[in-house]
């Protein structure tokens, strides 16, 4: 396997201070990447009459946009080697990304700044189990994630990888990264290579815009 999990504490594991806060600076310039490739927003009844005020990503539609979203990745004439998904958010999205330019290597990356509805963190923290980083060197990597929101995990992550670098025992190691998501808020901090869509609305996502399902839903007949 290319990437698999790691202990919590591991010289040769991704993301030395993952047992931190990993606070990275607030300067965006040298974390943001010059010109992102985004496609031009159009109306396709993303937002229902029901809910205007809403960006609604129907299945159907996230599979539209996965598949403009690789275009984008392979018009740019640069391939990744690896796809990391930023959990949980940027798993399915990195998934399907996957299938869409034929990458099979995956990994994922535990990132915690959203602790509820508008509740956030101070700094976005990376949660084990980690991520074994001895055979990225060398490689392109692909972040993925659902949304540039604050941009702040995006940030830290791009900064972690593209221009801190890994502790590899010893040994600081810098990887070749670029990130990609469905949406980009325009508050964002950070802007990513490849981006569907940008908008300022809330995101209802097909994969949690429902309940979370319990034993005592499932009682109550309600799946």
């Amino acid at each position: 396997m290319l990437v698999r999990a790691a202990p919590p504490v591991d010289g040769g594991a991704i993301l030395h201070r993952a047992a931190s806060m990993s606070r990275v600076s607030t300067a965006d310039a040298a974390s943001a990447p010059s010109t992102p490739h985004t496609t031009t927003p159009f109306d396709d009844g993303a937002a229902t009459a029901a809910d205007p005020e809403r960006e609604n990503l129907t299945w159907e539609l996230f599979g539209r946009a996965e598949r403009e979203l690789a275009a984008q990745i392979v018009a740019s004439g640069w391939m990744p080697d690896l796809i990391i998904a930023i959990a949980r958010g940027g798993l399915i999205p990195a998934g399907a990304l996957g299938y869409a330019i034929g990458i099979k290597a995956m990994g994922a990356m535990n990132v915690e700044f959203y602790t509820g509805v508008g509740q956030t963190l101070e700094e976005p923290v990376i949660l084990p189990p980690l991520m074994d980083a001895s055979e990225l060197p060398g490689k392109k990597v692909l972040v993925v994630d659902d949304v540039a929101d604050s941009g702040k995990t995006l940030r830290m992550v791009m900064e972690l990888l593209a221009h801190e670098g890994l502790d590899l025992g010893g040994q600081t190691v810098h990887v070749e990264a670029r990130s990609a998501v469905i949406y980009r808020k325009p508050r964002s901090v950070f802007t990513p290579d490849y981006c569907w869509r940008e908008t300022d609305k809330w995101i209802n996502f097909p994969w949690s815009v429902l309940p979370v399902i319990t034993p005592e839903s499932l009682a109550q007949g309600r799946a």
